[in-house]
């Protein structure tokens, strides 16, 4: 019985000390997606003007990066807060841990060199070589060309710098070990030909990460044959919980029996810059779609989203968008 105890122990003491080399190595060597480039991006009218349209209409770094107003419909940005960040996720919208998106403006990128920015956005990797937890969808940003992150590299630059600071992230356990894992090595892409409208559509829709929202995730894993299809649940304090639309061809329950017409007119109504946007009340509906950045886009650009959009594989999917908070009198 002594010697069966004693084995025990050791087994256990061999087992922690495993698990605790495993946590070291993970800690301490990873994320591992080598050195930032040393490059220099020459701030080109033409890539300022491209990063401008880009950050701020298809990749969305600024709509993310800026505050937005959840007391109107949509979120739309606040004035005089573009590149500022603020926005947090904590358990108040169901996130495992608490997170202030960072400021990147001039004030605080002023120090970062082009080539770590480039890591940042297409590999998850910080200045300090930490892992950026892929609340920014770098891995669908990793898929851009070297051009167009040029461009954004050089429109961030141009940004008004505003001085804005916070903590610094918290993750829940096992997540804060995990996401050093997550960073992976960038696999650029090329821009088509606009002419070739599936290929160019399909580009737009990667980079702009749409999958990411609009399909249901396991553990932060988008689930197999859900792609596209909507679903995933997105908590707003004091509004309720919204789930992304289906955006598949599905007739009966995607976008399948919708036109170009009505799907460029669906974003393009949000580009009136005569309509003020609608106050949303305690529990009333409420969207995280940033359909003001997206309503900027150029109509041709919109169609071909619209074309690549209707030849993914229609699924059955009914998604009820909007469950209201619960409010008191």
């Amino acid at each position: 019985m002594k010697k069966f105890l004693k084995y025990t122990a050791y087994t256990v003491i061999v087992v922690v000390l495993i698990v605790l080399a495993g946590i070291s190595y993970i800690t301490l060597a990873l994320p591992n997606v080598g050195k930032a480039e040393d490059i220099k991006v020459e701030a080109t009218p033409q890539r300022i003007e491209r990063g401008k349209y880009l950050a701020n209409n298809i990749t969305l770094c600024m709509d993310c990066h800026s505050t937005r107003d959840w007391s109107k419909f949509a979120g739309p940005m606040k004035a005089g807060s573009l590149g500022a960040g603020g926005e947090k996720f904590d358990a108040n919208v169901g996130f495992p841990g608490d997170v202030d998106v960072p400021n990147i403006t001039p004030y605080h990128l002023k120090n970062w060199t082009d080539g770590e920015l480039f890591r940042a956005i297409t590999a998850g990797v910080k200045k300090d070589g930490s892992a950026i937890f892929p609340l920014m969808p770098w891995e669908s940003y990793s898929k851009m060309s070297r051009e167009d992150v040029y461009s954004v590299i050089a429109y961030l630059r141009t940004v008004k710098p505003i001085e804005s600071n916070y903590p610094e992230r918290k993750l829940d356990f096992p997540l804060n070990i995990l996401v050093h894992t997550m960073p992976q090595k960038a696999t650029l892409g090329t821009v088509p030909d606009e002419k070739d409208t599936l290929k160019y559509g399909e580009y737009l829709v990667t980079i702009a990460a749409c999958k990411d929202c609009h399909s249901q995730v396991n553990q932060g894993k988008i689930i197999a044959g859900l792609e596209y299809a909507g679903g995933r649940d997105f908590k707003v304090p004091g509004a309720g919980v919204v789930r992304s639309a289906n955006i598949t061809a599905d007739k009966a329950t995607g976008l399948g029996n919708w036109t170009k017409e009505q799907f460029v007119s669906e974003f393009k109504r949000y580009a009136d810059s005569t309509k003020k946007p609608v106050d949303v009340g305690p529990g009333q509906y409420q969207s995280i779609m940033p359909w003001y950045r997206y309503g900027e886009m150029k109509t041709g650009d919109l169609e071909a989203i619209y074309a690549y959009i209707k030849t993914i594989k229609p699924v059955k999917n009914q998604v009820v968008k909007f469950t209201p908070a619960e409010t008191r009198d």
